[in-house]
């Protein structure tokens, strides 16, 4: 018999999800962290700062009710064009094993956000797991690199 499931979207905020958020932060942070020896330290006294102020919006991934997805946008006017608001995608992470509908969560994401004003969605990529050319046959068009350089 084959049961079938259903991934599911939604919200969440802070404090109700953490607790099940962060063990795939880990996960997440095994698997792209650039820096292997800074260690993972999620500040969550910020998120709850930050999430009060208005300025964050996490969507969620759910396959029979569990979290196998998220992905978390910090939400401002743009200090260089005052009269958008722009979201910046801050983490965006679903389970190896449970990967396929990337495209249709960043989407769904997208309307969500279009919903509430947001004028311009900024996503940002690991060069060494780069789905850019999934984002462009959605609409998305390669706009800056970031280069970083490790100083300590």
């Amino acid at each position: 018999m084959i049961t079938a499931t259903k991934t599911e979207f939604g919200t969440a905020n802070v404090e109700a999800i953490w607790p099940e958020i962060y063990p795939l932060f880990v996960k997440h942070w095994e698997e792209i962290a650039h820096y292997k020896n800074i260690p993972l330290e999620p500040d969550y006294e910020k998120y709850k700062e930050i999430e009060k102020v208005g300025m964050l919006r996490i969507f969620t991934a759910r396959e029979d009710g569990k979290l196998i997805g998220y992905c978390v946008y910090f939400i401002n006017h743009n200090l260089h064009y005052k009269s958008t608001i722009q979201a910046l995608q801050d983490v965006l992470f679903v389970q190896k094993e449970k990967r396929g509908f990337g495209m249709q969560f960043i989407k769904w994401c997208d309307e969500q956000l279009k919903n509430e004003g947001v004028n311009v969605v900024h996503q940002h990529i690991k060069k060494a797991h780069n789905f850019g050319p999934m984002l462009e046959r959605i609409g998305y068009e390669l706009v800056d690199l970031i280069y970083a350089r490790r100083l300590i």
